[in-house]
């Protein structure tokens, strides 16, 4: 696989990288979205959380591209999807028939990866020509965007590196926000499938007492600004370590806070849980 890898400078700063970023097309700033994408078959059922994504679509201008970082690719080494036409991954077992069929025809962008690749130098960047589209990404992206006309394009999240790590990418990648590119974090902040009680997934805001804990605590950092608790949210104790058992979840959060400035406002909607352990929360930052 094609990779690209530019000349380095010190993790954390933006200079070079907004050099770079002047050289890009001007547009309308655009926001920053984590979207809570719970169950694959929010992808076709009708409930609250999906009509909220479509809300937020009507309050923002209409992007040029959207670039994706999607709980389901989770890989060793930070890969960008670099294909024309990216395939529509079904990377879940047990689900209707009606979920498999659903495809998400949007174009792919080679030269919004070859762009992204440049920004998070000295990262090594894997132009991906094998993935796709992963339902962290496609389940979610369909609802602000159903004729699939805007091209999309996913990043990976390198299991091998700290947070810190993921949250400077997201700085990095936040001068795209000037160019029309819509970023969107794909996961859940509460995340714990081996607690789900599924004989209550119907039910709205059904939570065990430490998934409300860690709900609390994240969302107050969320909103102060202050994120050096979420970075170190191994260290946060019993109601966060139930939470976020796994990391896979949880880090496509911090690419977005990585993106927030002091000046900017940052909102909380779909702030519920459901099956007891899931989150749905999303946080949009303009």
């Amino acid at each position: 696989m094609k990779t690209i890898a530019a000349a380095p400078f010190a993790l954390g700063s933006l200079t070079d990288v907004e050099a770079y970023a002047q050289s890009l097309p001007a547009s309308e700033r655009m926001p920053a979205l984590f979207l809570g994408h719970g169950s694959p078959m929010n992808a076709i059922e009708e409930n609250e959380f999906v009509k909220k994504f479509r809300e937020v679509e009507k309050s923002i201008a209409t992007p040029k591209a959207i670039l994706c970082i999607s709980a389901h690719w989770f890989t060793q080494g930070t890969k960008v999807t670099a294909m024309e036409m990216p395939q529509t991954i079904h990377d879940f077992g047990g689900f209707p028939r009606e979920l498999y069929d659903v495809q998400y025809p949007a174009p792919g962008h080679p030269e919004l990866a070859a762009q992204t690749g440049k920004l998070l130098a000295p990262t090594t960047v894997e132009l991906d020509q094998k993935w796709g589209l992963d339902h962290g990404a496609w389940s979610v992206i369909k609802h602000l965007y159903p004729n699939a006309d805007i091209p999309v394009v996913q990043l990976s999240v390198d299991r091998t590196q700290p947070p810190e790590y993921h949250y400077q990418l997201g700085r990095k990648l936040d001068s795209l926000r000037d160019r029309g590119i819509l970023i969107i974090g794909s996961g859940n902040i509460v995340h714990n499938l081996r607690t789900l009680d599924g004989r209550n997934l119907d039910k709205v805001n059904h939570g065990f007492d430490w998934a409300f804990e860690a709900q609390a605590f994240v969302n107050q950092y969320i909103v102060s600004g202050n994120h050096q608790p979420l970075l170190e949210y191994q260290r946060q104790g019993r109601a966060i370590q139930m939470s976020v058992p796994t990391p896979e979840h949880y880090l496509p959060l911090l690419y977005i806070l990585g993106m927030r400035h002091q000046q900017q406002d940052v909102s909380l909607f779909n702030d519920k849980l459901v099956g007891g352990s899931i989150s749905m929360t999303s946080v949009k930052i303009v």
